[in-house]
């Protein structure tokens, strides 16, 4: 009994110390993006800034967001995953296709490293067409390549997948540091690698792994890593193979669709500045744009102004939220196509959205080439 307890006490000391590891490690890679994001922004105030340095400022202030935005997508599915919120969503998926993304997206930053990247798929097109949570699918394959890349100096990294006994094997080996024997199981725990990150030199929460864990396991799969340290690692996880019946129809190039002339749309935005810049985007395609500034005025000006064909419908607004204002304006109309933008990253909400009747969702914040491909689909779709 004595001994349980002193094993115990070391435990709760041993996870204290991770913890406080951890928060040190968050106040760090929340500080040297906002570093980046505050000064940045304060030299372009600068009248004499030369056209050169503007844009490399404006770029470096963009990696920072974006890094802070992946940190803060760590934290609220670490948060949701501790509080067991997560949600699996299957949608039609080519993998082959999402393999291609995963592998170009990833390219630039392994040439800039000199480092070799491949990729080997393991089923051929029609056969790569599954049912799967997409989203979760890359961020999984996303964290795991992100630390190949991290602690891969020179080499390769391979990455691959396979099926067997109706489970798709997916593989990620890389020629980088190595994890020590008795690090192998402590990384996928969830503040198991912040003593790491600490002193590592690397960006990052550390969370990525025990994130991508819960994810497989919620997806009735299994993860493990086989390493010796200085002689790279492999990551091997599964998930259940569920193909589709039928090939899903390709769509067309959005760069070959144009907005009609005549098309009329309504963006519900009650933060102006949210608004500005969706207004930016669609200045550049032949459109009019109505702005509601929330739920209320959108089923007001839905009514008075019937020739409108889309809605970008904002989630959370003061008085009438979108969620109600949707269910209000599918009263009146069935055919106007509504897209939900939304700050949430909780699946249930994307679900209440659509069980309200948006027929798609955007995530905040807003990628102008994804907001673009989403409307010229919405708008095939009521077109046909």
């Amino acid at each position: 009994r004595t001994s349980a307890l002193v094993k115990a006490k070391e435990k709760a000391e041993e996870s204290d110390n991770l913890k406080t590891a951890f928060l040190a490690n968050l106040s760090h890679e929340i500080r040297t993006p906002m570093n980046g994001i505050l000064g940045f922004a304060e030299l372009l105030k600068n009248e004499d800034l030369t056209k050169g340095n503007k844009d490399k400022y404006v770029s470096l202030i963009e990696q920072s967001g974006d890094r802070m935005l992946r940190l803060i997508q760590d934290l609220v599915d670490i948060s949701k995953i501790e509080s067991n919120q997560i949600e699996i969503i299957p949608e039609k998926t080519n993998l082959n296709s999402l393999m291609e993304k995963i592998y170009n997206f990833f390219k630039p930053q392994v040439d800039a490293k000199g480092i070799k990247l491949t990729l080997i798929k393991g089923l051929s097109n029609n056969e790569s067409q599954i049912i799967v949570d997409k989203i979760k699918l890359e961020q999984i394959l996303s964290n795991i390549i992100n630390n190949a890349i991290k602690f891969t100096k020179e080499g390769r990294i391979d990455l691959s997948y396979s099926l067997s006994d109706k489970m798709l094997y997916f593989k990620i080996k890389d020629t980088g540091i190595g994890i020590p024997k008795q690090k192998e199981k402590i990384i996928f725990e969830r503040f198991g690698q912040a003593e790491n990150y600490k002193y590592s030199g690397t960006e990052g929460s550390g969370l990525g792994l025990s994130i991508s864990k819960a994810f497989i396991e919620l997806m009735g799969g299994d993860i493990w890593v086989e390493s010796e340290q200085g002689q790279g690692a492999e990551f091997t996880f599964t998930i259940p193979y569920n193909p589709v019946d039928k090939e899903i129809n390709k769509e067309q190039n959005r760069s070959e669709f144009v907005f009609p002339n005549d098309i009329t749309i309504l963006i519900a935005e009650d933060d102006e500045v949210s608004y500005f810049y969706l207004e930016r985007i669609l200045s550049n395609y032949n459109c009019k744009i109505i702005h509601a500034r929330n739920g209320l005025e959108a089923v007001q000006f839905f009514n008075e102004n019937p020739e409108i064909g889309i809605i970008l419908m904002d989630l959370k607004m003061t008085g009438m939220d979108g969620i109600s204002a949707t269910s209000e304006i599918r009263k009146i109309s069935t055919r106007v196509a509504i897209l939900a933008q939304t700050a949430y990253a909780s699946d249930g909400d994307q679900q209440k959205a659509l069980d309200a009747g948006c027929n798609d969702y955007i995530i905040k914040p807003i990628n102008k080439e994804l907001l673009v491909e989403k409307i010229v689909k919405l708008l095939r779709m009521r077109n046909s």
